[in-house]
């Protein structure tokens, strides 16, 4: 452990969180009785909970048992919250003293800069989160109860789970129809929505706006940060483009028919769940091609750094578009908001959105060849996979085994992230005085 940087510590917690969520998923009281769930597929639902992505090879509802699902969602806060942030909690809860190498931990593992105020940032991060998730399963819970025949304890249960897996992106089904019973129910589409934006939106961004509203300074004005005007642009951006795109794509298709506020209102679900969350209100395998591409881009990218989803992330995506932009300028700098990107910055959102491209391409081919199912599913679960969003068009419990430890890792490294995967092999910086080679110039485009 001392001889690993705090990267390498933090990729080795997560695997990890997956051999011990392997181990309680495969305890008698976490399944139902009767019940035999092979190794492979407990380690992918183990993988699948601890990077919050949905996937599941059997049918979580009638495999584990009420004890199992509680494990689940515990799993479900340590995959969306992170290994180091709850093991600092725990820190906090016993009283006991946080040490440099705890915070810098934290700091990496939270995607900061500095770790200046870390505890305090951590235990803000962690009351907005669980109280969200309270107030989200509490109203959830109240409106479920006529759905279960006035069985209060079952919904409030049920809009809990509902909540945790929302909030935390999960989306694992434990129903059997995730929420398409809910299609026409536009106020669960809602505050789900919401739950889930709350999720994969970024932390930062959450903390920012929370100070903003209850904490101003009459002296110095407000000002949010670079990163959070940039992810919650992007964001929104994508969540109402994407999901306009798949409205006007279907409305003669799967919406033919359906009126103007059903089409809408699932459009918009689809396109806010796509990002990380994996719940769906709709039959996914009965869109059409184009807009099972369009879906497959949004889960590509995912949601912002520092939260709980996965994908390349809406920053990396947004300094990707915004490079292209001063090439097309003939400009040599990034500018946004007033303010000049690092160009550090940029050649990791280079590097992150080319690795990530080659990893779900080379995956794409290599189940191309192992499953026996058409070019368009197998596309749609890696990205899901990579995504870590959790939809499918109904491959992931026909998977072989190469396919299952293939969608496994694609999981793991959507969680972790393409930066920290990268990082982690690199073992020390280039030297100050290294020596630089003549400059030639190639032919390009």
């Amino acid at each position: 452990m001392s001889r690993m940087t705090a990267i390498q510590v933090i990729i080795a917690f997560y695997f990890l969180s997956v051999t011990l969520a392997t181990a309680l998923l495969s305890m008698p009281f976490t399944q139902k009785p009767g019940v035999k769930i092979p190794f492979i597929d407990t380690l992918f639902t183990a993988a699948s909970s601890v990077s919050v992505t949905g996937l599941a090879s059997v049918d979580i509802g009638e495999s584990y048992s009420r004890a199992g699902i509680w494990v689940l969602m515990g799993i479900f806060q340590v995959g969306g919250l992170g290994v180091m942030m709850l093991s600092t909690f725990f820190y906090l809860v016993l009283k006991r003293r946080i040490g440099l190498k705890q915070r810098q931990l934290i700091m990496t593992d939270t995607n900061q800069f500095t770790m200046s105020g870390m505890v305090r940032m951590l235990r803000e991060i962690l009351l907005l989160i669980f109280s969200i998730q309270i107030v989200g399963g509490l109203i959830l819970g109240i409106y479920f109860i006529p759905f279960y025949n006035g069985d209060i304890g079952e919904a409030m249960f049920q809009g809990l789970y509902n909540s945790v897996s929302a909030v935390t992106n999960a989306g694992v089904d434990i129903t059997g129809y995730s929420l398409t019973p809910f299609v026409n129910d536009y106020f669960v589409q809602f505050i789900t929505i919401l739950l889930i934006i709350a999720g994969g939106i970024g932390f930062p961004v959450l903390i920012e706006v929370r100070r903003f509203l209850f904490e101003k300074n009459t002296l110095i004005p407000f000002r949010f940060s670079l990163f959070v005007k940039v992810t919650t642009l992007t964001y929104f951006a994508l969540l109402v483009v994407g999901g306009l795109l798949i409205w006007a794509m279907e409305n003669n298709y799967y919406f033919k028919g359906a009126s103007l506020s059903e089409g809408f209102f699932n459009s918009m679900f689809l396109s806010a769940t796509s990002r990380s969350a994996g719940l769906s209100t709709i039959d996914i395998s009965s869109l059409t091609d184009p807009t099972l591409l369009v879906v497959s881009l949004l889960m590509f990218i995912g949601a912002s750094p520092s939260s709980v989803g996965g994908g390349i992330r809406t920053t990396t995506f947004a300094i990707m578009m915004l490079f292209l932009y001063s090439v097309v300028r003939g400009r040599n700098h990034i500018y946004i908001f007033g303010r000049e990107l690092h160009q550090e910055d940029v050649r990791k959102a280079l590097a992150v959105g080319i690795f990530a491209s080659v990893l779900c391409v080379g995956a794409i081919v290599t189940l191309g060849y192992t499953e026996n199912a058409s070019l368009m599913a197998v596309i749609f679960e890696v990205f899901s996979a990579f995504g870590t969003s959790g939809l499918s068009m109904g491959l992931t419990g026909d998977l072989s085994s190469i396919g299952k430890i293939i969608i496994i890792l694609l999981m793991f490294i959507g969680r972790v992230g393409i930066m920290y995967m990268m990082l982690s092999l690199r073992r020390k910086n280039e030297p100050k005085n290294a020596i630089r080679l003549p400059k030639e110039k190639i032919i390009t485009g």
